[in-house]
C-alpha cells in the first residue's frame, strides 16, 4: 500500500505587520515556494492564507497573486478566520462571519469554495464545532498531539477522525509532529525514508504535513537551504518519482476514505503550545517533570491557550477590550471590520515568536480598538463595567481628545490612556515577567551565522540556542506597570533600587483594591484604608481624585498615617512611545537613566507630534529609566524597550497633600 502524502502550507503575518517585513517574506518564502511548485504540476498542495495577507498580496504583488490563481488546479485552498483569530476566543457570531468572509474571498478570486479549515494555532475547543458546520466546513487541521492527549495510539494517526457536538460532526486531520520537525530541516534521504515508513498493508497510510509557509525561506538558515541548495525542488521531484508515494489533496483523501474512528478531544493545541502556556506557579515543576520523562512527553500535558490571559495582564486586557466592543449594538460594516482586525491572535500570546512582547503588535491592536471607540462617538461621559472579568467595574472616561480607563481593583491605576485622534495608547506598557527560558539565555561575544555547506540537518526554531551579544538584565515586577501607582518607602530609595524593583515598600497601595467614593462624567474619587508596615502596622488612608478634561488629567493625592516617622511618597507613571529615539525629557534624550529635581516634566514625543506636561504643586525628585523586556524570538533573543518609567517622590510626615496634572498637547 502506498503512502498517501497530504501536504499543505499555512501563510500568515500579523495584521498590518511592517510592510518591509511582509515584502521580505513574500520575496524569500511565498513567491519562490509557489514558483517552485509550478515547475511540478504533478505535486498537489493545500494552502491557507489569512485573508488580510491575501488582500495585501493582491494589492501589492500582482505577480504572486496571479501565480496563485494559475495554480488552482494544483492547490486546495483552506479557509479560516479572515484576520486569523483564535476561533475559540471570539463570540460565535464573529467566528461565523470571519470564516465566511475568507471563504467568500477565496471563492471570488480562486473559484473554489473551501471545505477545509485551518485552525489558528490548532487551538481546539468543542464549542467551535456547531459554527464550523454552519460555515459548511467538512474537515479541520489539528495536531497529532490532540489525539495523543486523548489517549490514541501515535502509530495509528494516518488518516482522519470524526468528532461531534450537538449532533454536528466534523472530520479532524492530525498533522504529524515528526514530519513537522523534519521538513525542510532534515536531508532529503531521511525525509523520504520517513515518508515511506507510512506505507502499511494494514490500516491507514496518510502522511499528513501542514505547516508554516515561512519555514520555507524566512526561518533562520532556510532560504539558502530550501532554494539556493534546491531542497524544495529535490523534495517535490523525489515525491513525484517515488512509486511508493501517492500525492493527494485533503478533499480527495476525505472523499475516498473512511474515518479511522470517532474521537473526542480535550481543549488543547500542539504540544509546544502547552509548554508555553503553563502558568508560572507550576512552570518549574512542569519542566522538571518533562525533562525526566522525555520519552513519555505525550502523557504530560501543559496549559491551555487561554492561560495566556492569566500569564499576561496585558494580553487579557486587549482580549477583554475587544470582547466588550463586540457587544456593541448597531455595528456598521466599518466597525465590524476594525473589530475583526483587533481579534488577530498574534498579539495575545508568546512562544518562540514575540507575540505580546512586540510593542508594534500591541500598538496595532489598540489602533483598531480606538478606531472602534471613535465610531461610538462618545464625549464627556463615563461608562463603568467589568471589562477584564475580575468582578470589579472599571471606569472608562471619554473626553474630547482622550479615553482614560481606571481600574479600582488594580490599585486605582490608569490602565489605558488613548489619544483618540492619533489612535495610540500611551499606557501600552508591558510589565517585566520572569520566563522559564530566561535561565537558558547565553551571553556570547558575537552571533555570527553559521554557513550551511552541506545538506545535513539544520536546527529549527524549536531547537535554536538562546544567545545574545547584549548585556541583558532580568528583573521581575511585583505589581502591574501602568500609571498613577502609589508607593510609600523611605530615604534609602534611589534610582538603582527603583529600576531593579528592589526598593523597600512599606505600604499596601501599589497593587491592592481601592474603594470608589464618587464618580460622575468628568471625575473619579477613590480611597483605600490600608497601612504602613514597619515594626508594626500603622493605619494609613490614601485618597486620590481624578478630573478629566479635554486633554488633561488632574489629580489630588491625600495621605494620612499614624506613623510619625519621616517617609517618602513615590508616584509612578509608565508611558509607552512609538519611537523612543526621538523622545526628549526636559531636553534630555532617552538613555539608560535620568535623575532630576523639579516641579515640571516636559516630554516631547516627535513621532506623534505631541508634548506631555507633568506639573506638580511642589518640587519633587524625578527618576526615569527605560523598561526593557527580554523575550524569546525566532532569531533567538529580543531585548525591547516597553516603556519609560517615571517616579515623582517627596518626603512627608503623617500627612501628605499633593496636586499634579498631566496635559497632552
Amino acid at each position: 500500500m502506498k503512502t498517501e502524502l497530504l501536504f499543505g502550507v499555512h501563510c500568515h503575518q500579523p495584521v498590518d505587520n511592517f510592510d518591509k517585513v511582509v515584502y521580505e517574506i513574500i520575496e524569500k518564502s511565498y513567491k519562490p515556494f509557489f514558483t517552485t511548485l509550478k515547475q511540478f504540476p504533478e505535486f498537489k498542495c493545500s494552502v491557507h492564507f489569512s485573508g488580510w495577507l491575501l488582500e495585501f498580496i493582491k494589492t501589492n504583488d500582482k505577480e504572486l497573486f496571479d501565480l496563485l490563481k494559475s495554480l488552482t488546479k494544483q492547490l486546495e485552498f483552506f479557509t479560516g478566520g479572515f484576520y486569523e483569530p483564535i476561533l475559540a476566543s471570539i463570540p460565535s457570531f464573529d467566528r461565523i462571519e470571519q470564516i465566511n468572509m475568507l471563504s467568500d474571498y477565496i471563492e471570488e478570486n480562486f473559484k473554489q469554495r473551501p471545505r477545509g479549515l485551518w485552525l489558528t494555532e490548532r487551538i481546539w475547543d468543542d464549542s467551535i464545532i456547531d459554527d464550523l458546520k454552519k460555515c459548511n466546513i467538512d474537515y479541520v487541521m489539528v495536531d497529532d498531539y490532540h489525539l495523543i492527549a486523548s489517549g490514541f495510539d501515535k502509530s495509528n494517526l494516518k488518516g482522519y477522525f470524526l468528532t461531534e457536538n450537538s449532533n454536528d460532526k466534523i472530520a479532524l486531520f492530525p498533522i504529524n509532529k515528526d514530519l513537522r520537525y523534519m521538513i525542510p530541516f532534515s536531508n532529503i534521504d531521511n525525509t523520504m525514508n520517513k515518508l515511506n515508513s507510512f506505507s502499511n498493508e494494514k490500516g491507514k497510510n496518510a502522511a499528513i504535513i501542514f505547516d508554516d509557509g515561512e519555514k520555507f525561506g524566512v526561518w533562520p538558515k532556510t532560504h539558502e537551504r530550501v532554494y539556493e541548495k534546491q531542497w524544495l525542488e529535490k523534495f517535490f521531484k523525489s515525491c513525484i518519482e517515488d512509486d511508493n508515494i501517492n500525492i493527494s489533496t485533503f478533499c480527495e483523501f476525505y472523499d475516498n476514505n473512511k474515518a479511522i474512528s470517532l474521537s473526542y478531544l480535550p481543549t488543547v493545541s500542539y504540544h509546544e503550545m502547552g509548554e508555553w502556556s503553563v502558568l508560572p506557579n507550576i512552570s518549574d515543576d512542569y519542566y522538571d517533570l518533562l525533562s525526566r520523562n522525555m520519552h513519555q512527553e505525550y502523557l504530560i500535558r501543559g496549559g491551555i491557550w487561554k492561560n495566556f490571559f492569566l500569564k499576561y495582564n496585558e494580553s487579557n486586557w486587549i482580549h477583554k477590550r475587544v470582547l466588550q466592543l463586540s457587544k456593541e449594538e448597531n455595528q456598521t460594516e466599518e466597525f465590524k471590520n476594525l473589530l475583526f482586525k483587533a481579534q488577530c491572535n498574534d498579539v495575545l500570546w508568546h512562544g518562540v515568536f514575540g507575540g505580546i512582547y512586540l510593542p508594534n503588535l500591541r500598538d496595532n491592536a489598540y489602533k483598531y480598538i480606538i478606531q472602534c471607540e471613535n465610531l461610538l462617538n462618545k464625549e464627556n461621559s463615563c461608562t463603568k463595567y467589568d471589562i477584564n472579568i475580575d468582578s470589579i467595574n472599571e471606569y472608562k472616561y471619554y473626553t474630547k481628545n482622550l479615553i482614560v480607563i481606571i481600574d479600582p481593583k488594580l490599585a486605582g491605576q490608569i490602565v489605558e490612556l488613548d489619544l483618540k485622534e492619533k489612535l495610540f495608547n500611551y499606557q501600552n506598557t508591558l510589565t517585566r515577567y520572569s520566563e522559564p527560558y530566561h535561565k537558558k539565555i547565553e551571553k556570547k561575544d558575537s552571533l555570527e551565522e553559521v554557513e550551511i555547506t552541506t545538506e545535513d540537518e539544520i536546527d529549527n526554531i524549536h531547537t535554536n540556542t538562546l544567545s545574545t551579544s547584549e548585556d541583558v538584565e532580568f528583573y521581575k515586577d511585583w505589581y502591574l506597570k501602568k500609571s498613577a501607582i502609589d508607593h510609600i518607602c523611605d530615604n534609602s530609595l534611589n534610582l538603582e533600587k527603583f529600576k531593579t524593583c528592589t526598593f523597600k515598600e512599606y505600604a499596601d497601595f501599589a497593587n491592592q483594591e481601592f474603594e470608589v467614593l464618587k464618580q460622575n462624567n468628568n471625575s473619579l474619587s477613590l480611597k483605600r484604608i490600608g497601612g504602613v508596615y514597619k515594626e508594626e502596622k500603622f493605619e494609613t488612608t490614601l485618597q486620590k481624585e481624578f478630573d478629566f478634561l479635554k486633554n488633561e488629567i488632574s489629580s489630588n493625592i491625600k495621605i494620612t498615617t499614624e506613623c510619625n516617622e519621616s517617609l517618602k511618597y513615590l508616584l509612578e507613571w509608565n508611558l509607552h512611545f512609538q519611537v523612543y529615539d526621538i523622545v526628549t525629557i526636559n531636553g534630555h534624550n532617552v538613555n539608560e537613566e535620568l535623575k532630576l529635581e523639579n516641579s515640571q516634566l516636559t516630554i516631547i514625543d516627535q513621532s506623534l507630534n505631541r508634548t506631555i506636561f507633568f506639573q506638580f504643586d511642589q518640587c519633587v525628585d524625578i527618576y526615569m529609566y527605560p523598561v526593557k523586556s527580554v523575550s524569546q524570538s525566532e532569531i533567538g533573543v529580543d531585548y525591547t524597550i516597553q516603556g519609560l518609567c517615571f517616579s515623582f517622590s517627596l518626603e512627608f510626615k503623617s500627612i501628605l497633600d499633593l496636586k499634579y496634572s498631566v496635559t497632552i498637547k
